[in-house]
């Protein structure tokens, strides 16, 4: 009888187990869904498409691998301009243009391809000629900008009475009370290594190399390499250095931090410092370091210090301290205490104890940690150099902000990820030499 008892109980706790395993297994994904449909609410992600700008993303990724020519004519003086990117240094001599532009006195026609054709006249008048539309008239009469647009204009076409922008595939016609302006695109980076002024712009590399000296005062490479490097466009010298203060904000900050973090790791490690009082002070002062987004510490540092690069290296010394302290404390709870009896047997004193019985142990993840933490901050003083004003950070959001330069900021970051790849092959390689004694890669 009580065998039977015990067999259906038994059955009866399977049972309910069960039941409590199908309970979860329905419950799990209506979680999962209410989850998922708090998330569609929170973030208005149905509002996502609204607040959507395709026309300017097509615009954004166009000027990520192509380049604008400014054509402009001045509506109060008649004067033409002829510009790359609407820059200073990519200015067309006084006389030349681009080939697809006509001049004649101050009227002249810019070719947009395609059949698209932009004609500037007299008195300010300007025309916009396509095979899919009538051709549209633009001129300024008393401070206000006439057209003979349809109402409602078409979608490519933004009218106002002080401003019209018509967009098309081929360019982009912007006619304001000041100025009309053609902005041409061309696929490439243009004036990349020499800026108009440089003899050496449109010159190929055999050219350079083989070809008939092009300056009279310096030799084709000695020039060459001169103007590549002093270009007031790409400021290339300047991108290099800028990406050479990244790396130095990691490294200080990195380094920096590991020295710092050693000492008080003993005072947070349970085997070497006996006091709970202060074992648990070190490690709430970690905590708290660690806990504080670097972020917030290169905006605090930032009021405090002013901007700079040193400041950035700054808030990543303070922010790693705690990641190291944490990490270091962690390494030195778990050491062997035998090898530390082996060097106090010889008479050592604590210091010495210490050198030879602790740091050799713990060496190698202290070295791991250290590589790991530079190679992650090198991407980090990005982000933490746009915030105070150093390092290629700096560069990448002027680019930004200015709305015209995104081919900079493809520039940029293609040279941001490279130094991030040389970065992790020299820390893999660094790793692998002073941890593993293998310097040979796999």
């Amino acid at each position: 009888m009580t065998m039977l008892s015990t067999n259906g109980d038994l059955r009866q706790q399977t049972a309910d187990m069960f039941t409590r395993k199908k309970r979860i297994a329905l419950a799990v994904p209506a979680v999962i869904f209410a989850y998922f449909v708090y998330v569609f609410i929170a973030f208005d992600v149905a509002g996502l498409a609204d607040r959507a700008r395709m026309d300017n993303a097509r615009t954004l990724v166009a000027d990520a691998y192509s380049y604008k020519t400014h054509v402009a004519r001045d509506n109060r003086d008649a004067e033409l301009l002829f510009a790359i990117e609407g820059s200073r240094a990519g200015t067309y001599p006084a006389g030349e243009y681009p080939e697809w532009v006509s001049v004649d006195g101050t009227n002249m026609v810019v070719d947009l391809g395609g059949g698209n054709f932009v004609r500037y006249l007299d008195d300010t008048l300007v025309t916009f000629e396509s095979p899919d539309f009538d051709t549209i008239t633009l001129q300024l009469v008393d401070d206000v900008v006439v057209t003979n647009l349809p109402d409602p204009a078409p979608s490519w076409v933004n009218a106002s009475d002080t401003r019209v922008s018509i967009t098309t595939d081929a360019g982009r016609l912007t006619y304001t009370r000041s100025k009309a302006e053609v902005f041409r695109y061309s696929n490439g980076w243009e004036l990349f290594f020499f800026t108009l002024a440089s003899p050496y712009h449109g010159a190929g590399l055999v050219d350079i190399l083989a070809g008939p000296q092009l300056d009279d005062s310096r030799s084709n490479i000695v020039g060459a390499w001169q103007d590549f490097w002093g270009n007031t466009l790409w400021r290339h010298t300047d991108v290099m250095w800028a990406l050479g203060e990244t790396v130095l904000m990691a490294f200080l900050g990195t380094f920096g931090a590991a020295i710092i973090a050693l000492p008080l790791a003993f005072l947070a490690a349970k085997n070497f410092a006996p006091v709970v009082a202060v074992r648990f002070a070190v490690r709430r002062v970690f905590d708290f370091v660690r806990g504080v987004d670097g972020l917030i510490w290169t905006i605090i540092l930032s009021r405090a210090f002013g901007p700079g690069p040193l400041t950035g290296a700054l808030a990543i010394l303070v922010t790693d301290v705690g990641g190291f302290g944490k990490s270091f404390s962690e390494a030195l709870e778990n050491v062997d205490e035998k090898q530390i009896e082996g060097v106090q047997s010889t008479g050592a004193k604590p210091i010495q104890r210490y050198r030879f019985g602790v740091i050799p142990q713990v060496t190698p993840i202290l070295l791991s940690q250290i590589l790991y933490y530079f190679e992650s901050n090198t991407r980090s003083a990005t982000i933490i150099g746009a915030i105070t004003g150093g390092g290629i950070g700096l560069f990448l959001t002027q680019a930004m902000q200015t709305q015209n330069d995104w081919e900079k900021v493809t520039y940029y970051i293609i040279l941001i990820v490279i130094m991030v790849m040389v970065m992790d092959t020299v820390s893999g390689w660094l790793r692998r030499k002073l941890i593993k004694g293998d310097g040979e890669g796999h």
